[in-house]
């Protein structure tokens, strides 16, 4: 098909010429670095009529009025100047009150660091931690930008396994085996993206518990914890003893604020210190504007997300409702907005299933092999952020494709 064409062409960094004179070859570490799945897959569907996009985790909501209205105002006051590194001392506050209140215990302005997006904050902390040849240890399936960050300060990911069999919740024996003198990072998310699994209690403590054990950092992350649909969210930051849990969070999916690119991180004095500082080189400081959009959105009305929540949910009854009967939904995500569809009847890879989806249905789903090369094999994401329709129409497409290419 031609809208498929040249998805596999890529370009050699170290043949690059200029003038037709050859000049130094790229970065190794650029050419090393995976491109995302998700973000293939966006760039074909856009190249293509009547797609059914479900293949990112982008709200179909617009960012609720009292939140534009405030950045308007705040760029009418003038508040559209450089900012701290960490963050307006206002957003730091608003966002330690939530948490103050939210934990049950107090936390400090010197505890929140502000950041570009939740991926920044992520980068950042990873950095002021890190040396070359430490260990990260990532869920698989787990978010591929876990991988990347790693690899951005030339740390070695480590997958652990996250199994259907266990709920897709983690295999702590399994994980323990994986530690070795090198590891400094335990990276979680929950709920889970790409799973929508929400940890109970006894796995949060079980996980910080770990940490402890073998003197390991835990990166909580922790962005969709208002996106609950079944029991509640357990903070890791509830069984943290000694400063060891970085808790990550943020704007954009809770209150449809993706582009806004505004998140934070919560974790000792100390460390959010050193993150600051990476947070110069890297983009300064976060927008002022979303700053300000960001207070209101803390301290306004939380009916907006309340109401995204319920939209959520019944998403997620749409598609268990058509895919669970089929037998191509593993597990019932509690939360989130996503679904990882088991395509292995068809014995296709995530990224074949992806590409043949979008060529033969139109329906565009993330593969699942850009979340994990083993566990999430053989399947794709569904994002439950698009419209009812879409959702419903992109599950009927989906029983469509299995059934033609069940073996």
């Amino acid at each position: 098909m031609r809208e498929l064409d040249g998805y596999d062409r890529m370009v050699d960094p170290h043949a690059v010429t200029s003038g037709g004179s050859h000049v130094k070859p790229l970065s190794s570490l650029a050419e090393a670095l995976p491109r995302s799945g998700i973000r293939e897959i966006m760039a074909l569907a856009s190249q293509m009529e009547n797609v059914v996009n479900l293949s990112v985790g982008e709200p179909s909501f617009n960012t609720p009025a009292h939140i534009i209205d405030a950045a308007f105002e705040a760029a009418g006051r003038g508040e559209t100047k450089y900012t701290s590194n960490y963050g307006t001392p206002k957003l730091r506050q608003a966002i330690a009150d939530k948490y103050t209140e939210a934990w049950g215990t107090t936390v400090t302005p010197d505890r929140v660091l502000a950041s570009t997006g939740g991926v920044n904050a992520i980068i950042a902390m990873i950095y002021a931690i890190v040396e070359p040849g430490d260990e990260i240890l990532v869920p698989d399936p787990g978010w591929p930008n876990y991988i990347s960050a790693a690899g951005l300060a030339h740390a070695t990911p480590v997958r652990y396994p996250c199994q259907i069999e266990d709920g897709f919740l983690p295999d702590l024996d399994a994980l323990e085996k994986l530690i070795t003198p090198k590891t400094k990072i335990l990276i979680t998310c929950n709920p889970s993206n790409p799973t929508g699994v929400v940890f109970p209690a006894e796995t949060v403590e079980a996980l910080v518990k770990l940490a402890k054990k073998h003197d390991l950092y835990l990166l909580s992350d922790e962005m969709y914890e208002a996106l609950v649909f079944d029991g509640v969210h357990i903070p890791a930051a509830k069984y943290d003893e000694d400063g060891r849990v970085i808790t990550i969070s943020g704007f954009s999916k809770t209150f449809a604020m993706t582009g806004w690119r505004l998140g934070y991180a919560i974790a000792n004095p100390e460390l959010i210190l050193l993150a600051g500082k990476m947070m110069e080189p890297m983009t300064s400081c976060p927008t002022a504007i979303s700053q300000a959009a960001g207070i209101a959105a803390i301290k306004g009305p939380q009916d907006c997300v309340e109401a995204m929540r319920q939209a959520y949910l019944n998403r997620r009854n749409i598609a268990r409702d058509l895919l669970w009967p089929a037998g191509l939904l593993p597990v019932v995500p509690e939360g989130a907005f996503y679904a990882l569809i088991d395509l292995r009847c068809t014995g296709m890879s995530g990224r074949d299933l992806a590409l043949g989806l979008l060529k033969e249905e139109k329906v565009a789903l993330a593969p699942g092999d850009t979340f994990g090369h083993v566990t999430a094999n053989g399947m794709v994401r569904l994002s439950l952020a698009s419209s009812d329709e879409d959702v419903a129409e992109g599950c009927r497409r989906i029983i469509r494709f299995a059934n033609n290419h069940r073996q």
